[in-house]
């Protein structure tokens, strides 16, 4: 009996290992990239540290229950979530625009600039088909819709954000890809030229075209699309043109390094925040909504799109929760808060466009 369920282990971790071997899952920094990668003051004792002390030392039982098998009735939504289909193709590029495609995913043209930031157009944010599947209603954009891509935006490689069905098939649509420092190992791995990726680490600054600059800065999270945690960087961006300021956030949880962004960088005239997937389990590293406003406030920002949430469950919360609770609390603080529908023309020069609280129905 002994041997039998010896064997049987033997064989699960077996199956598991040769699975972890499809593309889906990456590959691990190596060669000249990884020697980069030990030279960054941000790697210490063999993976990347946030600059914050950040506990994650949770249980992986429960983390796994939270994730994947939620008895929250109200984590998903019971109707279909609406949405609003843009043509991508016909937005003039003269126009200053967003439109978000629900959980982190979004298009931005900025100063005659498309930029597209951690698409996942698959209708799951995981490796394995059935798990985490999108909310019905979410996914209408396909790879087809979307137009030529100046530069896609990586903020970190975990499958909620860096997606190997969308990014491969987006390819020839993409002239470069900034990605944090280790990412781009991904991207290689995928058949992507290297001479396009363009890796950074935290506080270094990227000149793109029409005299606008990509600055990455810190972010209180992790990486990691396998069983070794923090082999490749997790970044924030500022982007910075002759008459804007954007704050492209990376998922993380609250901490001091947004002051030391906002001496550096503030006011925002935008910024994209994360809101939603936090948890008990991991207060560290997903701000809670309040949390999201008090970042909102330290940056200075004239208006702020929640993001992070409306089209995948992570956590246990209400799928709605994260929108009541940012609305309310910016509300109380007369901040401006975008709630978009999937797929709405958001118009960045505008701050008078008007948003319904579309979750309510």
């Amino acid at each position: 009996m002994a041997i039998t369920l010896i064997l049987i282990i033997i064989l699960i971790i077996a199956t598991a290992g040769f699975f972890m071997l499809k593309p889906q899952f990456g590959k691990q920094p190596s060669g000249e990239r990884m020697e980069k990668i030990r030279r960054s003051p941000n790697y210490i004792d063999g993976a990347f540290q946030n600059i914050i002390p950040t506990s994650f030392s949770i249980n992986f039982g429960e983390a796994l229950k939270e994730s994947l098998f939620n008895n929250n009735k109200q984590a998903k939504p019971s109707k279909e979530i609406p949405s609003v289909k843009t043509d991508l193709m016909a937005i003039p590029q003269n126009q200053n625009v967003f439109v978000w495609f629900g959980h982190s995913s979004y298009f931005l043209q900025i100063n005659g600039i498309r930029f597209l930031i951690d698409p996942v157009l698959s209708k799951n944010a995981s490796p394995v088909p059935f798990i985490n599947k999108a909310f019905k209603g979410t996914s209408i954009y396909t790879v087809e819709d979307i137009p030529h891509i100046d530069y896609l935006l990586i903020t970190h490689d975990h499958y909620d954000h860096l997606d190997y069905k969308t990014v491969t098939a987006l390819q020839p649509k993409i002239d470069k890809v900034i990605c944090p420092l280790g990412v781009g190992e991904h991207f290689e791995y995928w058949g992507f030229n290297k001479n396009i990726i363009i890796e950074k680490d935290w506080n270094q600054s990227i000149n793109i075209a029409n005299q606008c600059t990509i600055h990455t800065v810190t972010s209180r999270h992790f990486s990691g699309r396998g069983l070794k945690r923090n082999q490749t960087l997790w970044t924030s961006y500022v982007l910075q043109t002759p008459n804007l300021k954007i704050f492209i956030g990376c998922d993380g949880g609250y901490g001091s390094h947004f002051l030391d962004i906002a001496e550096q960088f503030a006011p925002f005239d935008l910024a994209f925040l994360e809101n939603g997937q936090y948890s008990r389990l991991w207060p560290n590293i997903h701000a809670y909504p309040e949390e999201t406003v008090k970042i909102a406030q330290e940056l200075r920002v004239k208006q702020v799109m929640p993001i992070h949430s409306a089209k995948f469950s992570i956590s246990s919360h209400d799928w709605d929760e994260p929108l009541k609770r940012i609305t309310e609390a910016g509300d109380s603080l007369n901040l401006r808060i975008l709630t978009p529908k999937i797929g709405e023309l958001v118009d960045v020069n505008d701050t008078t466009q008007v948003f319904s609280r579309w979750w309510e129905n």
